[in-house]
């Protein structure tokens, strides 16, 4: 069976899941999107991810003309479909169809939902570590555009980023803010063990603010692991204990070297292989079926 695609209401083959080139998503990158994983025939985290859409969708001012608990459904229906029982689902969300920067009279958003593969990294950076640079593309700063917003033309910048670190053959580039802090890397969050404690910036460092990061603090939590969420430099990145990031498709990955630097062993820390196994195994029994 070809691959459906759902595209504004209808279940389309992939060949035909086209949008107008008069998209305000594909004109200005103006939208936002999701990306959410399917393990074992179960949807993870499908409700946190959708609350965050819709509250992305809200801060834009799109307004999508289905409920949260519709787009579930939809969801769900695709992946039935599909045959999906390990993947990724991306849903992408537009104003819609007009021509020109002003959005008023553009009435009908675009929703598309995809279902594929994905894996980010090779297995062996799982047990090895990623080495990882640090960029000179900053994040987007708060005073341009709201960053616990997932939108579609934010992705600019990491895009830059992760062009920056694929020339230095670096598994992950490292972005800071405009202040020198560290914030996140092009497509995960960032964390670091220090004397015991798990630490991440916080929201108002310039992050996304995202769904597998705050399980992995909930999952620390539940371990009796004090979380801080704080702002740090690469002083504190480079004489960590260890490190690691976290994202949707990475799920939860060492990181053994930043800027050539060893963090702590060079190899994956304790914590970060306890938190690792922790998450794998959350994914093995939660989650929505379909």
């Amino acid at each position: 069976m070809s691959q459906l695609v759902y595209v504004n209401g209808e279940l389309v083959t992939k060949a035909n899941a086209v949008v107008s080139a008069f998209d305000h998503g594909m004109l200005y990158g103006d939208g936002a999107f999701e990306g959410i994983r399917v393990y074992a025939g179960k949807v993870f985290k499908l409700r946190e991810h959708l609350t965050r859409l819709y509250m992305s969708a809200h801060v834009l001012m799109i307004n999508l003309p289905i409920t949260k608990e519709e787009m579930e459904q939809v969801i769900l229906d695709l992946c039935r479909k599909n045959g999906v029982t390990d993947g990724y689902i991306r849903i992408t969300i537009t104003r819609g169809v007009g021509l020109g920067l002003d959005p008023r009279g553009i009435k009908h958003p675009t929703i598309v939902i995809i279902t594929d593969k994905l894996a980010l990294y090779p297995e062996e950076m799982y047990k090895e570590g990623l080495k990882v640079v640090t960029c000179s593309t900053r994040v987007t700063p708060a005073q341009s555009l709201e960053p616990r917003i997932k939108s579609t033309g934010k992705y600019v910048a990491n895009i830059q980023a992760k062009i920056e670190a694929n020339r230095v053959g670096a598994g992950e580039g490292l972005m800071l803010n405009a202040q020198g802090y560290v914030a996140e890397a092009t497509g995960d969050n960032v964390f670091l063990v220090k004397n015991g404690k798990l630490v991440t910036p916080p929201p108002y460092a310039g992050i996304l603010e995202g769904i597998t990061r705050n399980t992995v603090m909930d999952l620390a939590r539940g371990l009796g692991i004090e979380v801080v969420e704080t702002l740090f430099t690469l002083y504190d990145v480079y004489t960590a204990d260890e490190c690691f990031l976290t994202g949707t498709a990475a799920e939860v990955i060492p990181v053994a070297k930043v800027d050539d630097r060893s963090i702590g062993t060079g190899c994956p820390g304790a914590m970060t292989t306890r938190l690792m196994e922790a998450f794998r195994a959350l994914t093995r029994t939660e989650g929505v079926p379909f």
